[in-house]
């Protein structure tokens, strides 16, 4: 069953059908009491985010009641039965999921009518009127009263509610401009006038208004609409109307022909929509559609350039991009052309930071695509650029195939970067060292040989203009500099690749580097609570001298337990951390990224801390599932399986996790005594032995890699 969630009126629940909406043929989920309801509208407030029990009691209750813990999880219990009715005994909720200090709603990006109202806004923004309308149209359908009607009160809502509500009268303003740039004026005035008369105060409304009745012939009206938007401002708020409401009555009283209504694709219509850009756009694809033929080969290139773009775009963008470039290869090798298909295959020069693939199989079939079309390309004789376009494909192999241990890949990256820099190619370079850095994991201990690629790049992509590039170089020098414990220089290369960013609208950029920050808290923010916890037991130990000692004695021990608390807090914040960078993954478009990331985080915290690893049943590790299974059947006290289980333990890939991964087989192999393991995890990590336990990931760490080699170290003596 699809859940639908509506809070634009009542929090209500429904079994959707295929577009989402609430069902009225009576498929409504029944909430049980207000308690339960207001637990799910505080969840959906948080937009996926864990809500800690403490809070939702904070949230729930003015006083709460002695048994409120036990309460609140009766209200998710029966939440959990409501919502996914077919859900087997004892296996985890996927909607209602509890993580970590309490619960989560893990609901789709579309299944909430707010969040698809949202989405609906957003995207209006970017089109022409004729595309926005509907958009704006379906969006207002959505409200079904006041949003979180029945939490009006209660202080967890009202910003939400306050936010959706200015959005909403956003989108009644905005639908009008559509009307107005499409000639519908008449059907922009009723609404307008009753969107006015909830909402006096905005100029814009009362502009809109008169112009719609101007255009509908009715000029007297018109003014005497502006004259009545005068009068509210002046007396009820004790100002004058804006320059815009002033001018507008100018043009009415002298009819100018600027007023009169005017094509939806011109002029000021595509300022209101984006500007010049936007109808730029617009013409441009539709002269692109009328004069190039549906079949032309230049369309497969064409498209292949776009895709590029749009994959620098994140979320959706990058999705789709990813989806269709494997359609636009296959279309091109349909079509017999090695050429036309290495350039479709080498157009695709996104750079990438990330060695675990979001989809190893689509990697997997570009990888065999290119390598057939460089088999063609040498079979033929071709003219003297093949090797600029070999050097493509010889780029995105190394790129497509990280995180194998293929000596191919890493012979891919060595060819690409040799021929780009025969061909003295600033673009080729780049992607080829891109590929490079990809083909940089085959062991432990190589983040200075990462940091000198970050820096060309950087210096390489800053003098052509690369600015995808010079992102990439700033990230990959973050990664590296953390590894090397050099946080001073990764925040500058941080603050850079975020103005980059921001600057070139590269929206993935802050991903990476709020991941960064967390990490930098954990390395560096956080007290040693292990000398507090034994400065405590040496202080109760000596408890028993004179009076004058045990002054002294009581002072040590409020002084050591203000360090263990102060550890608790420190480890809070860096969990809090981490879990704020987890949430900016959600629509990323990086599911080989965003899939057990934070688990995997939160677990080097505690092992870092020497604390066992969490043991929630519904925790997703997904692909480090492997690497965290024996240390969490320790948690739980499970030993003979956890032995099993790290007996199957691969090794770990080659990638930005490897020294992490190890090191984690190594605590897991000290804890159970196995002598082989341990000796193969000590010498797997020796060469980094002058590095931070995935630091070089820029996202998490277990401390120096020099800590775990002497731990392994002795456990072998």
């Amino acid at each position: 069953m699809r859940v639908g969630f509506g809070v634009l009126g009542p929090v209500v629940a429904w079994d959707a059908d295929a577009d989402g909406r609430a069902d009225t043929d009576g498929r409504a989920i029944a909430l049980k009491g207000p308690r339960h309801r207001a637990v799910l509208a505080r969840l959906i407030v948080a937009r996926r985010r864990v809500v800690p029990v403490s809070r939702l009691i904070e949230d729930l209750w003015a006083e709460p009641p002695p048994g409120a813990v036990g309460a609140v999880r009766t209200f998710v219990a029966a939440l959990r039965r409501a919502l996914e009715p077919q859900r087997p005994p004892r296996t985890p909720a996927r909607l209602l999921v509890t993580e970590g200090p309490g619960y989560a709603l893990r609901a789709d990006p579309d299944a909430v009518d707010a969040w698809r109202f949202e989405q609906d806004v957003a995207a209006a923004a970017t089109l022409p009127p004729d595309g926005a309308l509907p958009r704006l149209e379906e969006a207002l359908s959505r409200w079904r009263g006041p949003a979180y009607a029945e939490f009006a009160d209660e202080g967890w809502a009202r910003g939400e509610r306050s936010r959706l509500a200015e959005l909403r009268l956003h989108a009644v303003e905005r639908q009008a401009e559509a009307r107005l740039a499409l000639g519908r004026a008449a059907e922009a005035v009723p609404d307008l006038e009753a969107h006015l008369a909830e909402h006096p105060w905005r100029e814009g409304a009362w502009r809109a208004l008169a112009l719609a009745l101007y255009r509908t012939g009715r000029q007297g009206d018109a003014l005497a609409v502006l004259r009545r938007a005068r009068t509210l401002l002046v007396e009820q708020l004790g100002v004058d109307p804006g320059p815009e409401l002033r001018r507008l009555e100018t043009d009415i009283l002298g009819q100018a022909p600027h007023l009169d209504p005017t094509p939806a694709r011109g002029g000021a219509a595509a300022q209101v929509w984006g500007g010049a850009a936007a109808q730029v756009w617009a013409d441009a694809t539709a002269a692109y559609d009328r004069t190039v033929a549906s079949g032309a080969r230049t369309r497969l290139e064409s498209t292949a350039a776009l895709l590029r773009d749009l994959s620098m775009t994140g979320g959706g963008g990058l999705l789709t991009a990813r989806r269709q470039r494997v359609t636009a290869v296959a279309a091109a090798e349909e079509l017999g052309d090695p050429e036309l298909t290495a350039r479709v295959i080498g157009a695709y020069d996104v750079p990438a930071i990330w060695t675990r693939l979001d989809d190893p199989e689509q990697a997997a079939s570009i990888v065999r695509a290119a390598e057939r079309t460089l088999a063609a390309l040498a079979a033929g004789s071709g003219p003297v650029g093949h090797d600029a376009i070999r050097a493509r494909l010889l780029a995105t192999i190394a790129v497509e195939s990280r995180g194998g241990r293929s000596e191919r890949g890493r012979q891919a990256a060595r060819q690409a970067e040799e021929i780009a820099r025969r061909l003295d190619d600033p673009g080729l370079l780049a992607f080829a060292l891109n590929g490079v850095f990809m083909q940089s994991f085959e062991r432990a201990g190589l983040a200075p040989r990462r940091d000198a690629t970050g820096a060309e790049l950087i210096a390489l992509a800053a003098r052509h203009g690369l600015v995808a590039f010079e992102v990439l170089g700033h990230l990959i020098r973050l990664q590296a500099r953390s590894a090397l414990g050099d946080f001073a220089t990764a925040d500058r290369h941080a603050a850079a690749a975020d103005r980059l960013g921001e600057r070139h609208e590269r929206p993935l950029v802050g991903v990476f580097t709020t991941w960064y920050r967390a990490l930098r808290l954990a390395a560096t923010g956080r007290a040693e609570e292990g000398e507090a916890v034994v400065e405590t037991e040496a202080a109760v130990e000596t408890e028993g001298g004179g009076e004058g000692e045990m002054v002294v004695e009581a002072e040590a021990v409020v002084e050591a337990e203000g360090k263990v608390k102060a550890a608790a807090e420190g480890e809070a914040a860096v969990e809090a951390a981490y879990r704020d960078a987890a949430a900016r993954l959600d629509g990323a478009g990086m599911p080989g990224l965003e899939r057990g990331l934070l688990p995997l985080a939160l677990l080097c915290l505690r092992v870092e801390r020497g604390r066992p690893a969490p043991t929630d049943a519904d925790l997703d590790w997904g692909p480090y599932a492997p690497w965290a299974r024996p240390l969490v059947l320790l948690a739980q006290d499970r030993r003979a399986e956890a032995a099993a289980a790290l007996r199957k333990v691969p090794e770990p890939p080659s990638d930005l996790l490897l020294e992490a991964l190890w090191c984690l087989t190594g605590r897991a192999a000290i804890a159970i005594g196995d002598r082989e393991t341990i000796a193969r995890a000590h010498a797997a990590l020796t060469p980094a032995a002058a590095e931070l336990a995935g630091a070089a990931s820029g996202l998490l760490t277990l401390g120096p890699v020099s800590r775990h080699l002497t731990d392994l170290a002795e456990a072998l003596r």
